[in-house]
């Protein structure tokens, strides 16, 4: 995909764009302008476009000081998914967590998402635990890399 870029978000426009994304993915844990910043601070976000088109964007927690373990989340909007758009955001986010020294890779999907889970079984994570959030009603899967 020649027209494919991604972008680090590094002024409102992108941050906006990265949170329409995360917001639309993740309808049940709603993220404002200000829960995004801080998340930028320890976090290596990116926007992906095909052309000037939003198409999704992607998460990676490095590891902290006391495990080896990143979480790395691809989101695609759902009608550019199956078009290799996740596979190269899934593998730039991998690509970076390797970089930051993860040893063990594991994401994190809302269990509602079956493209979601379905990409994540099809990369190789299994499940490791089913959770609630405090006052939402749809579990959480975090998935570790076998």
């Amino acid at each position: 995909m020649s027209d494919l870029r991604f972008q680090q978000p590094d002024d409102d426009v992108a941050l906006r764009d990265w949170q329409y994304v995360h917001n639309v993915i993740i309808p049940t844990h709603i993220l404002s302008m200000d829960e995004i910043r801080e998340r930028a601070q320890r976090n290596h976000l990116e926007v992906a476009y095909l052309g000037d088109v939003l198409v999704g964007c992607s998460t990676v927690r490095p590891p902290s000081d006391d495990t080896l373990t990143a979480t790395v989340i691809a989101r695609v909007l759902a009608p550019h998914r199956g078009q290799g758009i996740g596979e190269e955001l899934y593998a730039r986010g991998l690509s970076r967590a390797r970089e930051l020294g993860a040893e063990v890779i594991e994401t994190v999907i809302l269990s509602s998402n079956e493209d979601g889970l379905r990409f994540a079984r099809k990369h190789g994570f299994a499940e490791i635990e089913r959770y609630l959030l405090p006052g939402e009603t749809i579990p959480w899967i975090d998935l570790r890399l076998a």
